[in-house]
């Protein structure tokens, strides 16, 4: 088995260091510990070829029910946020068309999000931004699950854009260019 690229794993050290050390999401430690967390490289530049592997790795969840969740990290081909929202409009598109709206929902990251009416230097937007683009799956039924054990889920947003105008945007910059940057 080889190694995982460095995009998949300055992801997985993402996930550690950032999502799951700051609380971003309070579901993302379990599926860390439990290993149920998959991670693609997917070659963007590419639109049909990445979309074909969107609905292929639905597959592999269908088929894989011990896998929580798939980032798709989508390197090279949308660096530019307006053409990676576009890839994520034909993307939610396609998963209803193919019949899976309802049972995955696609999150979104990248390392230039900008929240729309957002300023693209606040800090709350390092709340969906990561080391490279993506597209997170999750299966909602389970995710329906968690957050009906969840004491008040809908305070996470707000809990996050709090904690990152705290950290700033100076040093959230730098700890996601760190990660970018590292040497494999």
């Amino acid at each position: 088995m080889t190694a995982p690229s460095y995009p998949l794993s300055a992801t997985r050290a993402w996930v550690e260091d950032f999502v799951v050390a700051r609380d971003v999401c309070p579901f993302a430690g379990r599926e860390l510990s439990r290993d149920t967390i998959r991670l693609r490289e997917v070659d963007a530049s590419d639109w049909e070829s990445a979309l074909l592997t969107l609905v292929d790795e639905c597959r592999h969840l269908d088929a894989t029910p011990d896998v929580e969740t798939t980032l798709l990290v989508l390197v090279p081909g949308v660096e530019d946020f307006d053409d990676y929202l576009d890839l994520l409009a034909v993307a939610e598109a396609l998963l209803a068309q193919q019949g899976y709206e309802g049972i995955y929902q696609l999150a979104s990251f990248h390392p230039d999000y900008c929240f729309e009416n957002a300023e693209p230097e606040d800090a709350a937007n390092f709340t969906n931004r990561s080391p490279w683009p993506m597209l997170h799956l999750l299966r909602e039924e389970r995710l329906e699950q968690a957050l009906a054990h969840y004491l008040d889920p809908e305070a996470i947003p707000e809990r996050n854009i709090v904690e990152m105008r705290r950290l700033g945007g100076r040093s959230l910059s730098e700890a996601l260019a760190a990660l970018r940057e590292g040497a494999p």
